[in-house]
């Protein structure tokens, strides 16, 4: 299938290609929609294994920062980029610099951020070549590292399903297995257990593990059991796709909460849950905290106004729920459906955004 194809599927705007021979870069930038507003979304730094691969995985992230932001009430679009490389080994001031160019040509239509395999530090030498560029560290003005925010609004949300299943929107004494402890994963650990939650995690690097297990206390699985275990509440926060036609028979929880991007391998894979009835969180409107931190930023960044919007995700998490049992839906298709309305009735103000300093 050939990338025209590949967009003609998806509905994408703009598909950019970015090189630069002497640092390596090899990048692929996807604005999929600017109806709301300017495409916003992170950089992800990722060895993936072919450059179809990568374009598969930036397209599919894309598309679920158009509804992140739509559901979230934002006048943003959606895109995201990803870097082919190995984060541990490939940066380097050059390359950001270079991406950072890149970036800077599109006159604002795509605003950045950090992601997977990126950070503020890499983000402050992205904005030295452009303006367009946020989650930049607090050093050079930014909002700093957007983690313990995205944990935050993630938090809020399990809350809400809480809520939802037990009457109760309290964590403590509640099970939960939580995939991967990364920074937003481990930032959403310590919240659970300062709550007197029991929490079972996995990662695949050995070094997250320990460092969760010694400064939680929190008990430890390998990789390939964490989606068994026997829990109330699985948080997947590791990468994507990993709730799918396999893996969904043999969950063992009442309900899934996690902060990674698109959980479910197909919108398929949202039915085949709720045949087992178990309740699923929209991955896109649950950890929609990071997006309005560094959103935040285009107004002059206000920590109580970002923590503010990112308890709404409570408020926000109910009202999914609530329509999707009145309506008989999955949680999902009830997410995809407000999201898409608001498209549908805001973004004909302006079809085309023409770049960032395009205001309404």
């Amino acid at each position: 299938m050939s990338v025209f194809d590949e967009v003609a599927i998806t509905g994408h705007e703009q598909i950019i290609y970015g090189y630069d021979k002497v640092s390596g870069l090899k990048a692929i930038i996807a604005i999929h929609s600017t109806a709301l507003g300017p495409a916003l979304g992170g950089t992800r730094f990722f060895p993936y294994q072919s450059e179809s691969e990568a374009l598969e995985d930036v397209l599919r992230l894309s598309k679920g920062m158009t509804y992140k932001a739509a559901a979230a009430g934002l006048d943003l679009g959606g895109g995201k980029a990803v870097i082919i490389g190995d984060p541990r080994v490939d940066k380097s001031e050059r390359l950001f610099r270079a991406y950072g160019r890149i970036v800077d040509s599109l006159g604002g239509r795509y605003i950045t951020a950090e992601d997977v395999g990126t950070t503020t530090i890499d983000m402050d030498l992205v904005r030295r070549e452009t303006r367009w560029a946020l989650g930049h560290s607090m050093a050079e003005g930014g909002a700093g590292d957007p983690s313990p925010i995205t944990a935050r609004g993630l938090y809020a949300a399990t809350r809400a399903v809480c809520q939802m299943l037990w009457g109760d929107p309290e964590v403590a004494g509640r099970r939960f297995a939580v995939q991967g402890v990364g920074k937003v994963g481990s930032a959403f650990v310590q919240l659970l257990v300062e709550a007197r939650a029991e929490v079972i995690i996995s990662d695949s690097q050995e070094p997250a593990i320990s460092a969760a297990v010694e400064t939680y206390g929190v008990k430890s699985v390998p990789s390939d059991e964490i989606l068994s275990v026997d829990c109330d509440i699985l948080s997947p926060c590791a990468l994507g796709a990993g709730i799918n036609e396999e893996t969904i028979p043999t969950l063992n929880c009442q309900a899934i909460v996690g902060s990674a991007n698109n959980q479910l391998a197909t919108d398929e894979d949202a039915e085949r849950l709720m045949e087992r009835n178990i309740l699923y969180a929209p991955d896109f409107v649950v950890n929609a905290g990071g997006l309005i931190n560094v959103h935040d930023e285009l107004r002059g960044y206000s920590r109580i106004r970002t923590l503010q919007s990112v308890d709404s995700i409570f408020d926000a998490t109910m009202k999914i729920l609530e329509t999707a049992k009145t309506d008989g839906t999955s949680p999902n298709q009830a997410a995809i459906k407000v999201a898409e309305e608001r498209i549908y009735e805001i973004g004909d103000l302006r079809r085309f955004r023409r770049s960032g300093d395009d205001e309404n």
